[in-house]
């Protein structure tokens, strides 16, 4: 895909991610993130957003190159609002990288940085991301776990590409981010596919911003942005706080067990006129094979709104799980709610179930049939860290 071609779908993007937090919240914290925004036009890998709000102004910044700004003229570092103290010392347990687009940090892409982790180190790494667009493919192999990237905000600082399925040669290898690694942990930062929005039915038009292979992976005020299978939870327990997911269909797709809570999920499938029912998104396609394995997806205390007509979920594979409980789920729900991959033999094997969830969508009155109401005992395995076993694993535990 040409430059144009790739400059052009940011633009698109990057529209979508702002009109879309809008229409939720008319004064969203996004927006106040920013005195302005800034693209460069020199190369993809030279797009990013400029001069957050949040950034720690600082003259006082040691070992950084001082690199004269290139449109000024004079010897004004570029560097000089870089924060202080980044990267901190390392300690016997803990290791940090720092990667900046500008040319201040060891790195200027989050992949050189990867790379320089030790295989199979047992300390964390700490990658410290500033604020910007990372536009690059990034990849976390199985032999480097216990990697962390820390960002500036999920709306300071991105990742992003915009591979499909039939650029990538399959869904799975789509994603702009690819995690095989365990214990990998991800704080204020978004994942991002900026590959355009594909129409209900559209081949090879799935677009994964990140797919999480590995076991114990955490995730904290992190967003999520695309369109069909934004979000490819694919195996492994996970754990998602404070999040924001943005999708159209299947967005949040996989395999995996996985406790999503506090989380913000909004449909970006296109608004369908009064008196029609066409459906055209889903939230989730679980993808449990067989009863015996333990997985599933938990959504607490979360929010489900933006534009379509869409189903909680649909079962992508026949034992399908996904549970929704303490939910506000705007009208954008259809009253049956879920779908079984219209494949009726799949209704006695899938697990879907609503507890104590509220707002227009939240109706039961005219769910399918194979829903569950659950009650207090059914719904309690589902409803805190115990489902992911985070007690053994999860950060703030250890």
């Amino acid at each position: 895909m040409s430059f144009q071609s790739n400059f052009l779908s940011l633009l698109v993007a990057l529209f979508a991610v702002f009109a879309s937090l809008y229409l939720i919240n008319p004064t969203p914290k996004f927006l106040n993130n920013f005195t302005y925004l800034s693209l460069t036009t020199l190369s993809p890998s030279n797009i990013y957003l400029a001069k957050p709000l949040t950034c720690n102004l600082s003259r006082n910044h040691h070992h950084r190159p001082h690199k004269k700004h290139p449109d000024s003229g004079n010897d004004d570092s570029i560097c000089d609002d870089f924060p202080p103290g980044i990267p901190p010392p390392n300690t016997n347990t803990t290791s940090y990288l720092c990667v900046d687009r500008k040319g201040c940090c060891n790195f200027t892409t989050v992949q050189a940085a990867v790379n320089a982790v030790p295989d199979f180190s047992v300390k964390r790494t700490i990658i410290w991301i500033n604020s910007g667009i990372y536009y690059e493919k990034v990849m976390v192999p199985r032999t480097k776990p216990n990697i962390t990237f820390q960002g500036q905000g999920y709306s300071s600082t991105a990742i992003a590409w915009n591979d499909t399925a039939k650029s990538a040669n399959g869904t799975f290898s789509s994603g702009s981010v690819q995690v095989f690694a365990s214990s990998f942990i991800a704080k204020n930062i978004s994942f991002m596919n900026l590959a355009p929005i594909p129409s209900p039915g559209a081949e090879g038009a799935q677009a994964v911003a990140i797919r999480i292979s590995g076991d114990q992976s955490e995730f904290r005020g992190c967003g999520f942005f695309g369109a069909q299978d934004t979000l490819h939870d694919d195996k492994g327990r996970h754990y998602f706080k404070d999040c924001y997911i943005q999708g159209s269909i299947d967005f949040i797709f996989g395999n995996a067990r996985s406790l999503y809570e506090n989380c913000e999920i909004v449909s970006i499938a296109n608004p369908v006129p009064v008196g029609q029912k066409s459906i055209n998104g889903a939230v989730t396609a679980h993808g449990r094979v067989t009863m015996d394995e333990n997985t599933g997806f938990a959504f607490v205390n979360s929010t489900i709104g933006g534009n379509g007509r869409i189903w909680l979920g649909r079962a992508w594979r026949p034992y399908s799980r996904v549970v929704f409980a303490f939910t506000t789920m705007s009208d954008i729900i259809a009253p049956e709610g879920w779908n079984d991959f219209n494949d009726p033999s799949r209704d006695q094997t899938i697990f879907y179930g609503e507890y104590s969830c509220s707002g227009p969508g939240a109706s039961t009155g005219l769910r399918a049939s194979y829903v569950l109401k659950l009650n207090d005992t059914q719904a309690l395995p589902f409803l805190n860290i115990s489902f992911i076993d985070g007690d053994q694993w999860l950060e703030a535990y250890k």
